[in-house]
């Protein structure tokens, strides 16, 4: 009795899972991919690793607000004569933004790898630790 009471709970409960990730799952991933991301920013002793996880953050944000800019049912924003209804097209302005933003991230990694490199030319390693003196001795 308590058995088959136990069972129904943990179906209902399955249940109600499956929804919420069905139908919130895509952000979910979103969060715990910019979580672990900010964990290792964090953690990371390493300053390419902190930059690795400073794009994975990046990707986390671009990833949730395209996800974001959808719409059930609705279509790209081209003209197309058989729809007359705006209701009918996902709204373009997160695409566009999100366009400029991949092309910051670029940018900023860029940069980002080159003054790493100037780092290791001068301090001879990129371990954090070592170059602020916490860790190791300064070269």
């Amino acid at each position: 009795k308590w058995c088959l009471k136990g069972q129904i709970l943990m179906t209902e409960l399955i249940e109600k899972l499956e929804y919420f990730l069905a139908d919130r799952g895509i952000y979910m991933l979103a969060l715990i991919l910019f979580g672990i991301s900010i964990y290792g920013m964090i953690v990371c002793g390493n300053y390419l690793k902190k930059l690795m996880c400073m794009n994975m953050m990046q990707v986390a944000i671009i990833f949730f607000f395209l996800t974001f800019g959808q719409k059930e049912g609705a279509t790209l924003p081209v003209a197309m004569n058989q729809i007359s209804s705006v209701d009918a097209y996902i709204n373009p302005l997160p695409h566009a933004l999100m366009l400029t933003a991949i092309v910051v991230s670029l940018g900023t990694t860029g940069v980002g790898l080159a003054l790493l490199m100037r780092i290791k030319d001068i301090y001879g390693t990129i371990e954090e630790d070592e170059i602020t003196g916490k860790g190791g001795k300064l070269r």
